[in-house]
């Protein structure tokens, strides 16, 4: 029986805000406090097991919070995939931190929509310092901080980054080319760029057939060179057709790759594209001056995105996006009907004050989260040192993994380590290398991750399949990347004796 008769519901009652809330509070410090006692990945991956566990209809009356996070930790728990377990190795880090949760309560708390500036001015403008400040940490130059022209969003994610940088510079072709030439705009990118920009080019209009992916090779890194791209630009130009985008990547998601920004830049100023710098997973990186260098010609780009929420204590979720021109991308985004326009003007003919930023027209959507919140409390709490210690201590880590799998003749690296992230793999048990289909490997890593004690994803190249490691865990100690590693020797020396 339920506890909240409809004619009582009183659901921001502080009382009753404050008691749940520190039942939900104490819940995740619970769990956190043993989260690497769960399987990092699900343990049932059944599809429909919570279907069948959870009645057919919802409740007809409340209940009480006990009982709600009672289900949570029988029902839902066992089904999750524990990202901030600090064994979880797989895709990139989704860090989650103290500040950031603090953060986030007092967003989702305040619950405030800033889409155009009356509708929270100090949320917007809070938008408007944070993205300034983390520019000048990861050394973008003026352009992009609203003070020398350019200016920054807080977006959901790096597709919606990409979507908007695609709609911009798509719609400043076509007012040169007319709308009609759509259907000859060309998006590039190198095989190591993330799927992420083919999906956006799809949805912004763009001919599938008119995405060019550039391949990449060991001599150069897995970076795209300014040579293939001239080569595929020029061929394109000559069939009557326009470039219009090109992605440069900071730390590729298959092998931490990473472009060269000003040789790409060079390539798409003479032709006329927009260049984005795709920083989503390395851009923390960016706040080391060590790994500065990497966004030193940013200058030629004409955007750059990364996301706190992979590698700097943000909790999902959180993209930074930065423009140089944002005029051009408003161009693309903006609406004004009446209901959204800020209606508090200045009285008696005085002088207008500057206009405040409205958001709603630096994204897709027109509602948004008060995300500046959450990267404020992040920044104030940890401090620009502290986030420089906490990026070392992982590239320490992944260090000294590469120098173990190295120094075991059973493994190889496979790329050079970038940043935090690791690839390798076990050595194939056939003289011949070529004919290696990933078999062992594929065993390698599905054991591993069926173990429950580590979780790792793979990738392919040069027709090799390869183990990524990626250390960025906010509770990963360097004990844990050592455990990980005995896990792979003892899996492996298990599969490799059922194979001789």
């Amino acid at each position: 029986m339920g506890n909240l008769p409809v004619d009582t519901l009183r659901p921001l009652d502080p009382d009753t805000f404050a008691a749940d809330s520190s039942a939900v509070v104490d819940f995740l410090a619970g769990y956190y406090r043993d989260v690497d006692k769960y399987p990092v990945r699900a343990a049932d991956l059944e599809p429909g097991r919570l279907r069948k566990l959870l009645p057919d209809a919802a409740p007809e009356w409340g209940e009480p919070m006990e009982r709600i996070l009672d289900d949570v930790r029988r029902d839902v728990l066992p089904g999750l995939t524990h990202w901030q377990s600090p064994t979880f190795f797989a895709y990139f880090p989704m860090n989650a931190s103290a500040a950031g949760f603090a953060g986030e309560m007092l967003s989702v708390g305040l619950n405030v929509v800033p889409f155009v500036w009356v509708a929270s001015p100090a949320a917007t403008e809070l938008e408007g310092v944070v993205v300034d400040w983390m520019a000048r940490l990861v050394g973008l130059p003026d352009r992009f901080v609203f003070s020398g022209g350019g200016g920054g969003v807080l977006q959901g994610s790096t597709c919606e980054a990409v979507v908007c940088t695609l709609a911009a510079a798509r719609d400043r072709a076509l007012r040169r080319i007319g709308h009609e030439g759509i259907v000859r705009l060309v998006v590039y990118a190198s095989d190591q760029t993330h799927a992420t920009f083919q999906k956006g080019a799809r949805l912004v209009g763009i001919p599938p057939a008119n995405f060019r992916v550039i391949r990449t090779t060991a001599a150069s890194g897995y970076a795209l060179t300014g040579n293939a791209v001239r080569a595929a630009v020029e061929d394109d130009e000559a069939r009557g057709l326009v470039p219009l985008y090109l992605c440069a990547t900071m730390g590729s998601t298959g092998l931490g790759a990473v472009d060269p920004v000003r040789e790409l830049g060079e390539v798409a100023r003479r032709h006329g594209m927009w260049l984005h710098v795709d920083a989503a997973y390395a851009g923390s990186a960016a706040i080391c001056p060590e790994y500065q260098g990497y966004l030193d010609d940013a200058e030629l780009a004409d955007s750059v995105s990364m996301n706190p929420h992979k590698w700097f204590l943000t909790n999902m979720d959180c993209c930074c996006l930065w423009v140089a021109s944002p005029a051009t991308l408003t161009a693309a985004l903006s609406t004004y009907p009446e209901y959204l326009k800020n209606v508090d003007g200045p009285a008696g003919g005085a002088k207008a004050p500057p206009a405040g930023v409205d958001y709603k027209d630096w994204q897709i959507s027109l509602s948004r989260r008060f995300r500046a919140m959450k990267l404020w409390f992040v920044l104030r709490r940890y401090g620009a040192s502290g986030m420089r210690a906490y990026i070392r201590r992982h590239v320490a880590m992944a260090e000294w993994f590469e120098r173990a799998v190295s120094a075991d003749e059973r493994f190889e690296v496979v790329a050079p380590r970038r940043f935090s992230l690791v690839c390798f793999r076990l050595r194939p048990p056939s003289t011949d290398q070529a004919s290696d289909d990933g078999g062992v490997n594929r065993e390698l890593v599905a054991a591993v991750n069926a173990s429950g004690r580590a979780f790792m994803t793979p990738f392919v190249v040069d027709g090799k399949f390869v183990i990524r490691l990626a250390v960025g865990g906010a509770m990963t100690e360097m004990r844990h990347v050592r455990d990980a590693w005995e896990l792979l020797q003892r899996t492996a020396e298990q599969l490799l004796g059922q194979r001789r």
